[in-house]
């Protein structure tokens, strides 16, 4: 049974979404939008970090390809950094060989996506992130 906990009282929780592409960011807005998060975007690794130590979201979901910093850069800062290391990570990519994905895990990547990829995976992942 799932408890209810009137609108009032729910803490919303900081989502930041790290995409170099404006559509990608688009796209990952809409389908994660809800009462329960605060959607916080970045243009490119640089702005992410910054708004990563503002914001100190719940989740970060970020591209692996960036200009300034990489996803796997700002990953390897959030996981070193004893105030953020909780910070559940999903890396978006279309960098899909084995040993791409194996070096997010190892950075410390909660998931790693690669692109394309549907709209439900993401949900679930971002579902699953905020739970663990």
């Amino acid at each position: 049974m799932r408890s209810y906990t009137p609108p009032a009282l729910q803490i919303m929780r900081t989502v930041l979404i790290a995409d170099d592409e404006s559509s990608m960011r688009l796209l990952v807005h809409a389908t994660i939008e809800s009462d329960e998060y605060a959607v916080v975007e970045a243009s490119d690794g640089a702005e992410a970090w910054a708004l990563i130590q503002k914001h100190r979201p719940s989740l970060v979901l970020l591209d692996v390809q960036m200009p300034g910093r990489t996803g796997l850069e700002v990953l390897r800062s959030v996981k070193a950094d004893p105030e953020l290391a909780a910070t559940r990570v999903i890396l978006l990519t279309s960098k899909a060989q084995e040993g791409d994905i194996e070096e997010g895990l190892i950075a410390g990547a909660d998931f790693y996506l690669t692109k394309p990829f549907s709209p439900l995976d993401l949900l679930t992942r971002v579902e699953e992130a905020l739970q663990l």
